[in-house]
């Protein structure tokens, strides 16, 4: 009975996640309000620096071209640094360019955030190669999972936060609490993270031919296209729920942030089954996840007008969007196992296009002068776009 009990705090203790992998989603969650935060603050940043609205936009197009094209050279660059070097470096990097960004001009503040967000999408891409080689092979998708949520709680609870600390002091504000964040996570990582990976053989080289052969697999190519679908099909509702909540739903101003926030709730708890689903049967994650965004989308129409529709149909949305994260990336370093540092950069990419797409679907869709819940249906139809290619997917992996 004795050797029992002594037997189970040791079981408990094995479930859980390295301290490392936290250490990561809060880094993540400390750069990734830099993404969110700016269209909170866009018209006092354009009258402030004394430009046009539109001008100040390209801000944001700016940091979103950093990510796309950033993350998979930077992998291939510091494939032979130490992953805990590499992280450092770039959150120092993403800091610097951010101030330096604060204290310039226009052209300064636009040059500075392709800048961060090349260093952004680095460091992205290493925390989720970092986070599985802290954990067993069958945790995976877990561990990727938990640094995710760092981005999920920026872009639900640190974009309006950040957004208020700026309206109290002015639109830079947000962005010096940015810093002191990323610097924090920087100790934190620091301190924190192994010197090497632990799971690496001392004999082993990373290759960069080896990293290039790996995106050859089609089946990589597959599942970032799942990506970036299912990543527009939810993106798209939820830049413009705001939008609906005020003109369709009539709800009070003051009430459409806490709204929005259940999105966030439901992506925690998403992420959180996702993460336990995916490292097991991650096709049943991702057919999960883009059906009921598919379905969601479609409720969300209907549910629109109707305050006690809306809200539960906001947050079940949240959950089947992140459901879906944790296997994307399991798949993508089941994969790319023996290359996954360049794999999981590009997966960066696809997440960030996937994302930067959803204003030109929509617009495509408005300008024609669409009712406003046109784009929820265009949601619809990416989400049911991605699912053949999961059932292929699958048979592949089958074979």
């Amino acid at each position: 009975m004795a050797a029992t009990d002594t037997h189970r705090p040791r079981t408990r203790r094995s479930a859980r996640l390295p301290l490392g992998v936290y250490l990561l989603a809060f880094s993540l969650f400390a750069m990734g309000n830099a993404e969110f935060l700016l269209a909170g603050v866009l018209p006092a940043v354009a009258a402030d620096l004394g430009v046009t609205l539109s001008s100040a936009g390209f801000l944001i197009t700016a940091f979103a071209l950093g990510v796309v094209l950033g993350a998979p050279p930077f992998a291939v660059l510091s494939l032979r640094w130490p992953r805990r070097t590499a992280l450092v470096t770039t959150q120092a990097v993403f800091a610097a360019s951010v101030v330096v960004g604060l204290l310039g001009d226009y052209q300064v503040l636009l040059l500075s955030r392709v800048v961060s967000g090349i260093a952004y999408a680095g460091f992205f891409a290493v925390a989720t190669v970092t986070a599985i080689s802290l954990v067993t092979p069958d945790r995976n998708a877990r561990a990727s999972g938990v640094v995710v949520s760092g981005l999920s709680v920026a872009m639900v609870a640190g974009g309006p936060a950040g957004t208020l600390l700026s309206h109290f002091t002015d639109w830079r504000g947000g962005f010096w609490a940015v810093v002191a964040l990323t610097v924090a996570g920087m100790i934190g990582c620091r301190l924190g993270l192994p010197a090497a990976d632990p799971r690496a053989h001392p004999t082993t080289v990373p290759s960069v031919s080896r990293e290039i052969a790996v995106l050859r697999e089609p089946m990589l190519w597959g599942v970032y296209a799942i990506t970036i679908l299912t990543t527009a099909a939810y993106m798209i509702t939820f830049n413009y729920l705001a939008a609906m909540l005020a003109d369709i739903t009539a709800v009070p101003e003051v009430w459409i942030p806490a709204i929005l926030a259940l999105f966030g709730v439901g992506a925690f708890i998403g992420l959180s089954i996702g993460g336990r689903v995916s490292d097991r049967r991650p096709h049943l994650a991702l057919l999960t996840g883009a059906s009921g965004i598919a379905f969601l989308s479609v409720a969300m129409v209907v549910a629109i007008p109707h305050v006690w529709a809306v809200v539960p149909t906001v947050f079940l949305i949240g959950t089947a969007a992140f459901v879906l994260n944790p296997a994307v990336y399991g798949r993508v370093f089941a994969i790319a196992a023996s290359a996954p540092t360049l794999a999981g950069a590009t997966t960066v990419s696809a997440f960030q296009l996937g994302i930067s797409i959803t204003p030109v679907l929509a617009a495509a869709s408005l300008t024609q002068g669409a009712a406003l819940t046109s784009v929820s249906l265009i949601g619809a139809a990416l989400a049911s776009a991605a699912v053949p290619l999961i059932l292929l997917d699958r048979a592949r992996r089958v074979r």
